[in-house]
């Protein structure tokens, strides 16, 4: 029970009636071409497979998407649940949705698109709108692992404000689109417009679509280049007629794109294409040509442009002449050039120190293949500056996106410069990297502790020997070494003898009282014989190891000392410099925290445990029926809590077992299992009612006491009817108990659809179901900590426990159990474990041995 269902969180998130109208105002408008290319070039620039925009009111809306859509992901306007959308995590998530792996991740790795296949990786971010409601996401994914940079994660980011900015201004003008939409449509529907101007008479001729696209009526056009002239905007007129001249004068190509200005005031874009045609004397006599409609196409670069223009990183587009096409604002910050000065303009000329470069190499590699490049490159004067560039093809030429990475470069190389210096930093590094390895490396940090002085030596000393200060005060030599190997016994005897014969005013004990270092630079081995009590085995031991030099450093935690560390030198000039007395406490401080976080986790553990076990009651012991419990706490301490089970009477005599989890784990987890078990209890006890009415009693009760938390249970009522026993339960989203046949045959007790967990809504209604059990069946309840693991899916865990289950159907309940836990939860675990199981002997004849003396409370009536 690692995280609230998807269901419950769609369900909240889809009752905010602002943010769902909120969202649909969007929704409207989201048929927006910028959005489509906005996922496209979210793709691109974060070299994802894929990549979508949704849109989240109460039902998920994918408004713009790239990339194959494989099984389980939804295409463009095809509404799903929002249960079912990994969009509907980012939304309700504090920040960025950052997904390595989907199906190791326990916040999305049971969705749809997750479990189909379709979707691994995954980083998304929300859209918040003006209002401030989250009204969906921006993501990337793919079907591979993926680790996600911090620059990803800041590129998706600025798309994403820039996505929300545009939604907002296609909503605002959603009526005045349409109607632009509308005219344009109209004017497609004309195909491509023609004119045919006759120099020598001045006739200037135009057919249906050319006289429409420029709103004139066929009797009202007058058929001259004034009337054309007429219809051009003010400002584009000259630029016009230069363009036209040009192909006069020269007899050539006519090109020139300009804004017309329509009867009615509106202004559309145009593009014409055309050719001067030459007389036999070879001057211009008249010019044919075409035109059309680019208004959309205007208005689509111009989003497309607004969008590049927020994005915080350096982008710009070149042709297939490598000219400068597109550049925004933070790309001409960091080349140190005007729009101006670059569009037109050859990289290879603006930027000369490009050629023969890394940045020639990709830029024609990524246009001759297609294939996107990912490298970092260093540009000389004038930029003097690293870059971290991401190149890819697109349909007019090449899109760049550039970061300066100066600084991490300077950091990095004096970094590099740094370990090159000296081996003895490399191998100062290497030694720390060795100490917190094996101090993470086993559970059993005591013995990883002990094992310091082996990476210490020689590193640091000729020999050493670590100290551990035990929880009720005294100290423990737990390891030593020495460099020499023949020496190394005779360490160890020092290590045995030492404690017992050092005085309490000692260099060991002065360390361990002040927290202080302390060290001997020369004649170690008369100053610590000094220490020692006379005639002892340790003062002769240390007399022939012979130390000249000596240190004794504190291994501090949380401002205490938990150890101590006793380096040797058999060389006064050997003893640790000052480099290498900070290297030695970095080690110990890091053995230390390692050393005090395992007592911390051992503490808590027993804590989180011992509550649990207090709070598990041995079950009762009715005549006709054995019970049997097992509660396996998990590895981890912050895994135990959760799990209960519980057996007893209510006063009709009737039997009720009980198997739950709540939500969460360690000491607050048990505190708010005690209390749905005693709320639990208390209810079936008091009012004898049936599973289902006790389950919805105990809803209603966890809401009116405000127990914040939600849990599984299966709740059955064990009813004894002459010579036949029903099981009466109601299941609130646990796992179904198994029931075992005297044949040994193995079958879910099944009540069909799954019910709501406790926790989320009172009202919610419960069924009961009823089965009738004969006398020789085992019923086998567990918690979830059982079954589940990561990398397995859940079929095939509970496939093994039924076989398992049916391999040990004919031994005693108890040996059952021991069983399934052995073979299912061998060695450490990540989940605590409940198991409860009953067994139904014979009525006729006194209770078998193997179930062990009947126990139930005095004053209740016969069990039945």
């Amino acid at each position: 029970m690692d995280r609230p269902p998807p269901a419950a969180a769609a369900a909240a998130f889809a009752g905010d009636a602002d943010r769902v109208q909120s969202a649909r105002r969007l929704v409207t408008a989201s048929s927006n071409p910028a959005l489509d290319r906005l996922a496209e070039l979210a793709a691109r620039l974060l070299g994802a497979p894929a990549a979508q925009v949704s849109l989240l009111s109460d039902v998920q809306t994918i408004s713009a998407a790239v990339g194959s859509a494989a099984e389980g992901v939804a295409g463009p306007g095809q509404p799903t649940p929002l249960a079912d959308s990994l969009c509907t995590v980012t939304a309700t998530s504090a920040g960025p949705l950052v997904v390595t792996d989907a199906l190791a991740d326990a916040r999305v790795s049971g969705l749809p698109p997750v479990t189909s296949g379709a979707v691994r990786a995954y980083l998304g971010v929300p859209l918040r709108g003006q209002d401030g409601h989250v009204v969906g996401a921006l993501c990337v994914f793919g079907p591979d692992v993926r680790e996600w940079a911090g620059s990803d994660v800041s590129l998706i980011t600025a798309l994403a404000s820039s996505a929300v900015t545009e939604l907002e201004l296609s909503a605002l003008s959603v009526d005045l689109e349409a109607v632009r939409v509308r005219h344009q449509l109209a004017v497609s529907a004309g195909g491509v417009g023609t004119f045919d101007w006759d120099l020598g008479t001045g006739s200037l001729t135009w057919d249906e679509n050319l006289l429409q696209m420029f709103g004139y009526a066929a009797d009202d056009f007058g058929r001259t280049i004034e009337a054309f002239n007429g219809r051009v905007h003010p400002d584009d007129r000259a630029r016009v007629t230069r363009a036209l001249q040009e192909s006069i004068d020269t007899v050539g190509p006519y090109e020139a794109e300009y804004r017309i200005v329509l009867p009615d005031g509106t202004t559309r874009w145009v593009r014409a294409k055309g050719q001067s045609l030459a007389d036999e004397s070879g001057r211009a006599a008249r010019v044919l040509g075409a035109a059309y409609d680019t208004t959309a196409a205007r208005d689509e670069d111009a989003r497309i442009a607004r969008v590049l223009e927020s994005m915080s990183s350096a982008f710009f587009s070149l042709d297939r002449e490598f000219r400068f096409s597109h550049v925004n604002g933070e790309a001409e910050r960091v080349l140190g050039r005007s729009r101006a000065d670059l569009l037109g303009g050859s990289v290879w000329e603006l930027f000369p120190e490009a050629v023969g470069s890394e940045f020639e190499t990709h830029y024609r590699a990524v246009a001759e293949t297609g294939v996107p490049a990912t490298f970092e490159a260093f540009y000389p004067a004038p930029l003097n500056a690293w870059f971290e560039v991401r190149a890819w093809s697109d349909p007019d030429g090449l899109s760049v996106s550039f970061l300066d990475v100066t600084e991490r470069m300077r950091a990095q190389r004096a970094l590099e410069a740094a370990h090159a210096a000296t081996a003895d930093a490399a191998e100062r590094l290497r030694l720390i990297v060795r100490v917190s390895e094996d101090l993470s490396s086993t559970l059993d940090v005591e013995e990883a502790y002990a094992r310091l002085a082996q990476h210490l030596v020689p590193a640091l000393g000729d020999w050493c020997l670590v100290t551990l200060v035990d929880e009720d005060g005294g100290l423990r030599d737990l390891g030593c070494q020495h460099a020499d190997a023949a020496r190394r016994d005779l360490v160890e005897q020092y290590r045995e003898a030492r404690l017992q014969a050092l005085e309490s005013s000692s260099y060991l004990f002065r360390v361990w009282r002040t927290g202080q270092p302390t060290g001997v630079a020369a004649g170690a081995t008369e100053s610590i014989a000094a220490q020692l009590a006379p005639g002892s085995t340790a003062r002769e031991l240390l007399e022939r190891l012979a130390p000249q030099a000596f240190e004794c450093l504190p291994v501090r935690a949380r401002g205490r000392t938990v150890g101590l560390i006793s380096l040797f030198h058999d060389r006064a000039a050997d003893r640790l410099s000052a480099e290498d007395l900070l290297l030695a406490t970095e080690v110990g401080d890091r053995a230390g925290l390692a050393l005090d976080n395992a007592r911390l986790y051992s503490q808590q553990h027993r804590v989180a445990e011992g509550l649990q076990r207090s709070i598990l009651t041995p079950p009762v012991q009715p005549d006709h029926v054995q019970v049997a419990v097992r509660y396996r706490p998990a590895a981890r301490a912050a895994r135990v809590g959760g799990d209960w089970y519980d057996a007893f009477l209510t006063p009709d005599g009737a039997t009720v077992l009980v198997i739950g989890d709540v939500m969460g784990h360690d000491i607050d987890a048990a505190a708010a299992m005690s209390q749905v078990r005693s709320l639990l209890r208390g209810i079936a006890y008091s009012t004898g009612a049936s599973p289902a009415r006790v389950l919805s009693g105990l809803d209603a009760a966890m809401e009116g006491l405000d127990v914040g938390t939600t849990a599984t249970a299966v709740v059955a009522r064990l009813e004894l009817s002459g010579e036949r026993t029903h099981v009466r339960w109601s299941n609130a989203g646990h796992l179904d108990p198994l029931v075992v046949s005297p044949d040994g045959s193995v079958r879910s007790l099944d009540s069909g659809a799954s019910e709501l967990l406790l926790g989320i809504d009172p009202t919610a209604a419960r069924s009961d179901h009823v089965a009738v059990l004969e006398r020789g069946c085992t019923v086998l309840a567990f918690t979830d900590g059982l079954i589940e693991r990561r990398d397995i899916p859940l079929e095939e865990r509970i496939a093994l426990l039924r076989s398992v289950v049916a391999d040990l159907a004919g031994q005693s309940l108890e040996d059952l159990l021991d069983g399934v836990l052995e073979r299912l939860v061998p060695g450490e675990h990540e989940d605590d474990v409940a198991l409860l199981a009953f067994r139904l002997h014979p009525l006729e004849g006194d209770r078998p041995a193997e179930a062990g003396p009947e126990r139930v409370p005095r004053g209740l009536p016969p069990v039945r």
